[in-house]
């Protein structure tokens, strides 16, 4: 196993469960010191045991990405600790959802904030060290719910429509500097998140897909790790769906 030193360092947001906890098992299975950052702390700490008994190396990091100036310190901190900063994934997400004319303005600020605000924070922080290495790999979980929109996720489809628009801007910016930005975004992932549909709900809409199921979490980790890698150097400023044709 390669030196801490030489292992590129990886912050992985919202990485107690689901998509972000297979992104973090990933990143860690190519080699990277993976960071960690969730509000659980007992979670992460689960993920964290998982990666070290699979032979990775993990740290973990309680921070709630709500709270811009704890996560701006948190990044901050991650880099001061081990002198450089390579890859984030900006995964923690929320849902408030609720038909347009009857959502508070309180759900909307508060999806914004999390999925959005959150994401330009953590990049704007994650940015400078990144820059120093001249090396640096932004990468934003997004959603097709950004791309199409759906009925009911008003605050949510803002928020990952404004991912989208804002990763190709850092692209744009920080490529000069080694720096890429991209975005994945899913459509369906077998989830907690989906477990609230009944089972026709879920048949009928699993039905409607080319591929005929859901995505499985790994497969999410998987254009992760590719975009995150050293071969990904000329990919910037993308939206890459992963979501079994679902837009195609």
């Amino acid at each position: 196993m390669r030196s801490i030193i030489e292992q590129r360092i990886a912050i992985v947001t919202g990485a107690s469960r689901g998509i972000g906890r297979a992104i973090a098992e990933r990143l860690a299975a190519d080699g990277r010191l993976v960071v960690l950052v969730s509000r659980s702390a007992d979670a992460l700490e689960e993920v964290h045991q998982a990666i070290c008994q699979a032979g990775g190396q993990s740290e973990v990091f309680v921070c709630d990405v709500a709270d811009g100036d704890a996560l701006g310190s948190t990044i901050e901190g991650i880099a001061s600790k081990h002198g450089r900063l390579d890859i984030l994934v900006n995964n923690a997400g929320m849902t408030r959802d609720g038909l347009c004319l009857r959502m508070s303005n309180e759900d909307f600020d508060q999806v914004i904030n999390v999925n959005l605000r959150s994401a330009f924070i953590a990049c704007k922080t994650a940015a400078r060290p990144m820059m120093r290495g001249r090396f640096g790999r932004l990468i934003n979980i997004g959603s097709v719910v950004g791309l199409v929109g759906n009925a009911g996720q008003v605050n949510y489809a803002a928020a990952k429509a404004g991912l989208s628009g804002m990763t190709k801007s850092f692209a744009k910016e920080l490529g000069p500097k080694g720096i890429t930005a991209n975005v994945i975004a899913p459509g369906f992932v077998d989830t907690a998140m989906l477990e609230a549909l009944s089972p026709q709900i879920r048949e009928q809409a699993a039905k409607a897909l080319p591929v005929r199921r859901f995505a499985r979490p790994e497969e999410i980790a998987h254009a992760v790790s590719f975009v995150a890698s050293d071969l990904a150097s000329y990919f910037t400023g993308q939206v890459l769906t992963v979501d079994g044709g679902m837009v195609c």
